[in-house]
């Protein structure tokens, strides 16, 4: 009853970014909303087009199918359905699908009352692709330069980049994102650890609370950041992690042509060394 409540007090009009009253109503426990409309017709194309370039392509391996981005000739224009202009027009669709995704999270959040944190959150893993597939092909002038669409395909694009700029992981930005990376799954990973260990006490011992955590932290480490903290310091290190490996890869190529291990030279060079 508490939840039906509940659901009466946010289902209702308004709250919507565009298109008024257009598709602002429910199935079931999902909104829809115009953005909800437009995430389905995106991402259902671009499925579509995918399926089609596999029935074009020469396997239906899912490991190897592969939608291939124009040639490097092709530079910024269109390039023929078959020879890359498929890759495009997927791009646009996920391009699209992703945005109305957050654009629908950002409409649910007005309804609750809530700030745009998830939205936001979300947008920075859809800038990391956008940086791929368009702002990085932009500056490089050449769509070629985004990555395919398949696993194998994607993986091997991956390791040509990585030894194409030598060794990859000298880069500092991608040094900064990983070390993002590690430190969310570290501090994530204790967390609930030490959730799973205070709810889940040995036979016979009393449920612990947040204080039993907080106390174990000061114990173990020498401070506790707290029940709220520990989830916006998550936060923080997720979208770092994002944001600097948009960075990473952005700056290979159209602001750095090298092996990354020269770009290091300035430390050779610093006084404390003569």
């Amino acid at each position: 009853m508490a939840m039906y409540n509940f659901e009466q007090k946010y289902r209702v009009r308004g709250g919507t970014l565009l298109g008024g009253d257009l598709f602002d109503f429910w199935i079931g426990p999902f909104y829809v909303g115009l953005f909800g409309v437009s995430t389905i017709f995106f991402a259902a194309l671009g499925t579509l087009l995918i399926v089609y370039g596999a029935a074009i392509g020469p396997t239906w391996n899912i490991w190897q199918i592969d939608i291939a981005p124009p040639d490097i000739k092709y530079g910024l224009a269109l390039a023929p359905l078959k020879q890359g202009g498929l890759w495009q027009i997927i791009t646009i669709c996920a391009t699209g699908a992703f945005i109305s995704w957050a654009l629908r999270q950002a409409e649910i959040s007005r309804k609750l009352g809530m700030t745009y944190h998830v939205p936001i959150a979300y947008s920075f893993a859809v800038l990391a692709y956008v940086t791929l597939v368009i702002i990085r092909p932009i500056l490089m002038g050449a769509w070629g330069v985004g990555f395919p669409y398949g696993i194998l395909a994607h993986l091997d694009w991956v390791s040509n980049t990585g030894y194409q700029y030598l060794h990859f992981h000298y880069n500092p930005a991608h040094m900064i994102a990983i070390s993002f990376f590690f430190t969310n799954a570290l501090i994530l990973a204790m967390h609930g650890g030490a959730i799973l260990s205070a709810a889940n006490p040995q036979k016979g011992q009393p449920v612990k609370f947040g204080e039993h955590e907080n106390a174990f932290f000061r114990d173990t480490i020498g401070y506790s950041i707290g029940t709220l903290g520990i989830h916006r310091l998550g936060l923080f290190c997720a979208l770092s992690a994002a944001f600097w490996s948009a960075v990473c890869i952005v700056i290979s190529g159209p602001f750095w042509t090298q092996g990354w291990p020269s770009w290091w030279n300035w430390w050779l060079q610093l006084p404390i060394w003569r």
